[in-house]
């Protein structure tokens, strides 16, 4: 069975390029029939930040990424956390000692760190001169019997022959062995593994087919093919997906802020455009067809990928998705691009059954939040906000920003109110304000039932005022901003009695 996994260190939130790698194993395991896997990598207990697991599964979940398998989905792969699989590294390291693969170094802290620097002085590349390797059978194992601490180290220079099979994303890789630390550390002298022995073990023990991971992976991926071949074991496929940039061109870091999929959550976007955004991001580059003589597996050739701005539901992700088309650049984030397809997944839920509904209930808190002395926040009133808004949101959050007059009453003091005062015809504010009024308080009984647009045009007429004029004379009065739907519309969604109100209010202020 096809398998793959998505396995994050619990080390803070989770973030936009962690969940780009979640979601490109959810698209992959689908397309190809499988499952993935969630497995926390928590060896490294001096990082582990408390709460972050629930975090990951928290944004996964608002995400819409289910996993198959991983912590509350229990399975046959379990335990899914690495700190509860510390004998099963601790036997592959004795199987690596045992085959002359690698051996035990007692090196302090101290006299490693002055090793690499004798070492950087003479020229070397080397970062450990492989003192231990030479200790005896017999001296290592006094050593281990007398309670010293030591760690595990790779043999590399008794490594088997291997083959780097293609990358699923890169296609054919040079031997990257220049970039690896001398005799990598495979044990610590806690008996925790590194990341190293974790990830081999554990992706052949839970039948890992396919590792999609990111960019930052290759230089360690001769590390681990050369682990595969010390145990006798058959690796996996991998693909490796190339980092997002910020648009500044800078590497995303949680450290720089606004990467946090829990901040975009908190910002008011749409899960699934957030989804959209992440899968677009350097998907859809045509590359060269492969020469006949490659594998037919690694042909691009005919691939279709879809377009930088396509508008694309989960299933439609999955539908489309090829990772034969992913570019080897490393991708910027736009988010211009993240504005439009947030606009339009907003639209495709509105055009949903119970769609309005759905995103008033959603709103409903942070409205409230923004007006928290206010009585006209309850769902019923936000679906008729949302439903006159319809078109004009980018972002849930804009419902509060875009149209505060539907919920608390206009400040007609501010820079952009008078400014729109001084723009208008002198003395005929008053006369516009009252013959509306006028009007609306004859007709107010069926407030629901009027038709605002013929009532507008028939009071213009009566005045002879330009349409402009008169349209931004009640937009003032009524919302005193100067952008927004259309006066009928406002009309409708404040009622009778708050309408009137703010007509009236309007003469004495003028």
């Amino acid at each position: 069975m096809v398998l793959l996994r998505f396995a994050p260190s619990p080390t803070g939130a989770l973030h936009l390029g962690g969940l780009r790698t979640a979601l490109y194993n959810y698209l992959y395991a689908r397309k190809l029939g499988g499952k993935w896997i969630l497995r926390i990598e928590d060896t490294d207990a001096t990082r582990t930040v408390p709460g972050a697991v629930d975090g990951i599964r928290d944004a996964l979940e608002w995400a819409g990424l289910e996993y198959d398998y991983g912590p509350g989905k229990e399975g046959p792969h379990a335990p899914y956390f690495q700190s509860e699989r510390l004998d099963l590294y601790q036997s592959y390291a004795h199987k690596l000692l045992d085959r002359g693969h690698a051996y035990r170094c007692f090196c302090s802290p101290d006299t490693l760190a002055a090793t690499r620097e004798r070492l950087a002085r003479t020229g070397s590349n080397s970062t450990y001169d492989k003192a231990c390797l030479h200790l005896t059978e017999e001296e290592v194992a006094r050593r281990v019997r007398a309670g010293e601490k030591s760690v595990v180290r790779l043999n590399d220079g008794r490594l088997p022959t291997r083959s780097t099979p293609p990358d699923l994303v890169f296609k054919y890789l040079k031997d990257a062995h220049a970039s690896l630390p001398t005799d990598p550390v495979l044990l610590k002298s806690d008996l925790f593994p590194t990341y190293h022995l974790a990830s081999v073990v554990d992706d052949h023990e839970m039948g890992i087919t396919h590792v999609v991971r990111g960019e930052e992976w290759l230089p360690s991926l001769p590390l681990h093919l050369d682990l595969y071949a010390c145990l006798s074991l058959p690796p996996p496929l991998f693909a490796h997906l190339p980092l997002l940039l910020n648009p500044d061109g800078s590497k995303m870091s949680k450290r720089k802020g606004d990467v946090q999929v829990l901040d975009y959550q908190r910002r008011g976007w749409e899960p699934g455009a957030i989804l959209n955004w992440l899968a677009l991001a350097g998907w859809g580059i045509q590359h060269e067809e492969v020469s006949s003589s490659s594998s037919s597996s690694l042909s691009t050739a005919g691939k279709q990928a879809p377009d930088s701005t396509a508008v694309m539901t989960l299933p439609d992700m999955v539908e489309a998705f090829d990772l034969s088309v992913i570019t080897h650049r490393r991708s910027v984030l736009d988010p211009v691009k993240l504005e439009y397809l947030n606009k339009h997944h907003l639209m495709r839920v509105m055009e949903s059954k119970d769609g309005f509904r759905t995103l008033a209930e959603r709103a409903h808190v942070r409205v409230k939040e923004h007006f928290p002395d206010s009585q006209y926040t309850t769902v019923p009133y936000l679906m008729h906000v949302i439903s006159t808004l319809q078109g004009r949101i980018m972002n849930l959050n804009d419902i509060s920003t875009l149209a505060p007059y539907f919920f608390v009453e206009p400040d007609l003091t501010t820079d952009e109110a008078l400014k729109m005062w001084k723009s208008l015809p002198a003395g005929q504010y008053t006369l516009v304000v009252q013959n509306l009024s006028q009007r609306l308080d004859v007709e107010g009984e069926n407030w629901d039932s009027l038709h605002f647009a013929d009532i507008l045009h028939e009071e213009m007429s009566k005045i002879g005022i330009k349409l402009k004029d008169y349209m931004t004379i009640l937009r003032h009065a009524l919302t005193g901003m100067k952008a927004g739907p259309g006066i009928s519309d406002i009309l409708l969604v404040l009622g009778h009695e708050r309408s009137m109100e703010r007509l009236r209010k309007a003469q004495t202020t003028a």
